[in-house]
């Protein structure tokens, strides 16, 4: 079995993330994760059914509505929300999952392992092995 790091190591190799809960207000860990991913210049998706922009970007309601795969995706959604995410995952081919703390829900992790996704959760935020800056 991978440890976190390798996990983390493999997710961060992707040339595109989607960020699923992607917000424009500033002050939530959807927008700093994306803020993030562009701060350490990768490039990034926004995905939110209740967005239209986020960070001057184009925002896709659902990973379904990509009009290209995207390997990594970061969620930062309710947990139940994340079930439909890792649905939606399964369907596209995505092949990495981050669930930031606080996402994580017992069924979509076990779907997702048992689709064979490689999947982060109960550990590391992206905002601390990228490293962050709030400015």
């Amino acid at each position: 079995m991978d440890t976190e790091g390798n996990k983390i190591k493999k997710f961060l190799e992707a040339p595109k993330f989607a960020v699923c809960g992607a917000s424009s207000n500033r002050h939530k860990y959807g927008n700093k994760v994306l803020r993030c991913y562009l701060q350490n210049n990768r490039q990034a998706v926004p995905i939110n059914p209740n967005e239209g922009e986020v960070e001057g970007l184009i925002t896709y309601p659902s990973l379904k509505d990509l009009p290209e795969a995207i390997e990594s995706v970061s969620i930062i959604t309710p947990p139940a929300v994340t079930e439909k995410v890792v649905d939606d995952a399964i369907k596209s081919g995505v092949k990495h999952l981050w669930m930031q703390p606080g996402a994580e829900s017992r069924s979509a992790i076990e779907r997702a392992e048992s689709a064979g996704l490689n999947v982060i959760y109960g550990g590391a935020c992206v905002l601390v092995v990228l490293g962050y800056h709030e400015f």
